[in-house]
């Protein structure tokens, strides 16, 4: 008789399978060393992204997409280094050896969710994220951060719609079925959730204080540390929108919204702040989309 439960098991199988997944590339992971230094200059990314011809050729055709649309095409690669910013070229390294650890070009076939509709609803809550920071007057530096942990909140729903994919499907199909948020159908089915999950992926890749506190508490604001609380409560906001506005869809259907007044007012937007975004969500989400395929 086996000695562990059905709950016991899958736990134990999403552990394993994670452990088992590849690290991240050693190049993402030398570019996210050097970003991480203050004194680092761009002459320094040059150094260690020239080594890689496939993140090259990424980092040049970013800066010269309608995402930056830029007057002039830009060649040189300390050039347009400095042209996106430190940060956003480690978002991009990090992200591009995010896609490729998890395989998303495999997923389409055995996904319990519509990856087309996933992708689009994490793009949505990272373009938001980034408008509402600006809204805030968060510093321009900062900015693609929040962008970066929007596109990313939802990692952890990669593994288990992919790995546990019948699973997933009646998680899914209990949201539509009693209107119920997408974090109480996978504990009521799976006895964990994506949260729980992406904080084990985090850990794994050894990501960023920052980005593992969105992946692990972007539907618990209030259980992170108040270092993180300005973009977790940016994110969460983000999130319940992106649901509002129906860009794309990651599941959660029927989101739940207690607190999320709270937030918004703690967080310091008016009725104004979100009527300004209405207008160029859309547009922002088309030119953004351009970071996600080059990444992918």
């Amino acid at each position: 008789m086996d000695p562990y439960t059905t709950d016991e098991l899958k736990e134990k199988r999403i552990k394993k399978y994670i452990d088992r997944m590849p690290s991240l590339s050693t190049t993402a992971m030398k570019v996210t060393e050097v970003c991480n230094n203050p004194n680092t200059s761009p002459n320094d990314l040059n150094r260690v992204i020239s080594l890689d011809p496939v993140l090259t050729a990424k980092v040049l055709k970013l800066v010269n997409s309608a995402f930056y649309s830029l007057p002039h095409q830009i060649t040189s690669l300390t050039r347009a280094i400095i042209m996106l910013g430190i940060n956003t070229v480690k978002n991009l390294a990090l992200s591009t050896a995010i896609m490729d650890a998890i395989h998303t070009k495999s997923l389409k076939t055995n996904f319990a969710l519509d990856i087309n509709a996933f992708w689009l609803h994490s793009l949505s809550v990272g373009v938001i994220s980034k408008l509402l920071a600006e809204i805030n007057e968060v510093p321009f530096i900062q900015r693609d951060q929040y962008f970066m942990a929007g596109l990313l909140h939802d990692l952890g729903k990669i593994l288990l719609s992919n790995y546990f994919a019948e699973d997933y499907s009646a998680v899914v199909n209990l949201v539509k079925e009693e209107q119920i948020p997408l974090p109480v159908a996978e504990k009521r089915i799976m006895k964990t959730d994506h949260t729980m999950v992406g904080k084990m992926i985090a850990k794994k890749w050894r990501l960023d204080e920052t980005i593992s506190s969105v992946l692990a508490c972007h539907h618990t604001v209030w259980e992170s540390n108040k270092e993180h609380m300005d973009i977790l409560r940016i994110v969460a906001i983000a999130n319940t929108y992106s649901y509002i506005l129906k860009t794309g869809s990651a599941g959660d259907d029927y989101p739940d919204t207690s607190g999320m007044q709270d937030m918004i007012e703690e967080a310091g937007f008016s009725e104004e702040s979100f009527s300004k975004l209405n207008n160029i969500v859309q547009k922002e989400i088309e030119k953004a989309s351009v970071f996600l395929e080059i990444s992918n």
